[in-house]
């Protein structure tokens, strides 16, 4: 289970007109399986391939075509749901939802209804301001995604591309535990996190591979708590839900658009129509598409062509075995080992790829602290500006630690390690060899700083007395000796010296 440590956040409460209201938001996060076949047949599940060259005869609905179970998706699936800490269910089966679209081939999509593959499960959703809460998921179930109309290409007629037909899909269902637009994006990026570290998604939400379907509803304050005691959904208000959002951005703002617009019909004496509503960010409103359906306008049926599913324990015993250490206790292990503080250890674990490097680079230069501090502050920024990922970072995590390790032994300043990165970065090499080539190396000899010093002191004796009087002072010495030594003079030899001759 979840160790929950930080404080839970206050619901999101909104001023209405007459009252106050409270939001309530439960969402349906659809995943695309990592997998390079479809959930019921062979075709490529690669993305940005030519219209309809994906297509398997299955996918196409061809008749006699008979759906072949992908044992992989089905792995994907149970590993996610190790990873969100839900219960694996042994036996799980397909069902068939129909309804007619261009894009669905078959005129029915195979999912779970009755029997989903995972049930429940929870994920701790941490917030900015050091809050947090336990979402619980409801179930998670495989389902084989719909193929895509176009209708932009031409004025009269509208294409079907069918490569996504059959892609393999995760429905990850919360419970309604979610109380604001911030926890909602959150929410999804825990996910997405999650998934990415479990490998089972790539959580690419540009490409569609993650998008999710909000259900909003507002009621007044108490009535939640109710809700929590009688397990009646009736305390939540009429609910509308949201449909195909694959924006973190567009997503806080269509629950605060569809929160305003409930929260106008009630304080007007109207009610909430349970429906189906598409966000328009160019408008900045949601619009009705259709009246929302419930299981029996789908006419589910146990799909006649898949045989109940069924695993093993010792399967699943397996695949919980290879899973790797998960964000929430990556993030407690940087903490308690490197001495890191809740943010940078958030930072540095936001994906398995900069945590990778983070420790590299934190074994290659023996200090954590330091590791994250230039990590975070010089490697991310640099990447930031260059528009780089951290996998395409011309410093590997060798050269950043040993670039620690010359500041640590006193051989650089910081001063000189922040130009020798910038070396690096640009040209690569290594720092010590760098170092000692370039004549970048410290001077830690306290005669030649005493002589400095003696030299600037003699040269200004008006600041002199000024510091002797305002011993603040001092550092406007320490300036000019790091000046007069470009930059190579040791800062705190430099510091004891100047001290201790304006002293005397």
């Amino acid at each position: 289970m979840l160790d929950v440590t930080a404080p839970t956040p206050k619901p999101r409460v909104i001023a209405g007109e007459k009252q106050d209201w409270e939001l309530v938001i439960g969402m349906e996060v659809h995943a695309q399986v990592a997998s390079k076949a479809k959930l019921f047949s062979g075709a490529s599940t690669a993305f940005g391939a030519e219209p309809n060259s994906n297509v398997a005869f299955v996918d196409a609905g061809m008749p006699g075509m008979l759906p072949v179970i992908n044992e992989f998706c089905v792995e994907q699936a149970v590993r996610t749901g190790l990873g969100l800490n839900a219960e694996i269910h042994l036996t799980s089966a397909f069902d068939r939802k129909n309804y007619f679209y261009p894009d669905l081939p078959q005129g029915y999509q195979i999912s779970q209804l009755y029997h989903p593959i995972v049930g429940e499960g929870e994920v701790l959703v941490e917030l900015g301001d050091g809050t947090a809460r336990v979402v619980r998921i409801e179930r998670i179930h495989l389902e084989q995604d719909a193929g895509k109309s176009i209708h932009d290409m031409d004025p009269s007629m509208s294409f079907v591309d069918l490569n996504r037909t059959g892609v393999a899909l995760m429905e990850i269902v919360s419970r309604p535990d979610i109380r604001g637009p911030e926890e909602a994006a959150a929410y999804v990026t825990k996910l997405r996190q999650i998934m990415r570290y479990l490998g089972t998604c790539d959580g690419n939400m540009q490409s569609g591979n993650l998008r999710a379907d909000v259900n909003v509803s507002v009621c007044r304050p108490g009535q939640y708590e109710k809700y929590q005691e009688t397990q009646d959904f009736g305390h939540l208000g009429i609910r509308c839900e949201i449909k195909n959002m694959n924006s973190l951005r567009f997503i806080q703002a269509a629950i605060e658009v569809e929160a305003r617009r409930q929260i106008a019909i009630l304080e007007s004496g109207g009610s909430v129509t349970q429906e189906t509503r598409l966000y328009d960010p160019d408008k900045g409103e949601t619009r009705s598409m259709r009246s929302k359906e419930e299981a029996h306008d789908y006419r589910y049926f146990p799909d006649p062509d898949l045989l109940p599913l069924e695993i093993e324990q010792a399967w699943v015993d397996g695949i919980a075995a290879t899973l790797p250490e998960l964000p929430d206790a990556k993030k407690a292990r940087f903490i308690a080992d490197f001495g890191l503080s809740d943010y940078d250890a958030s930072v540095l674990t936001a994906d398995t790829e900069a945590a990778t490097y983070f420790e590299a680079v934190a074994a290659a230069s023996a200090n954590g602290k330091a590791s994250a501090n230039w990590v975070i502050n010089n490697l991310f920024g640099k990447l930031k500006e260059d528009e780089k990922d951290i996998s395409d970072s011309p410093v590997s995590p060798a050269q950043l630690g040993g670039i620690i390790r010359l500041i640590d032994a006193g051989d650089i300043s910081g001063k000189i390690a922040k130009d020798l990165f910038d070396i690096v970065y640009a040209e690569g090499g290594d720092p010590a060899v760098l170092v000692e080539e370039r004549g970048m190396k410290q001077v830690t000899d306290t005669a030649a700083i005493e002589a400095a010093v003696d030299a600037i002191i003699a040269a200004n004796p008006d600041q002199v007395e000024k510091a002797k009087a305002n011993p603040k002072l001092a550092g406007w010495f320490v300036g000019q000796t790091m000046k007069a030594m470009g930059g190579k003079g040791n800062p705190k030899a430099i510091n004891d010296i100047v001290a201790a001759k304006l002293a005397s």
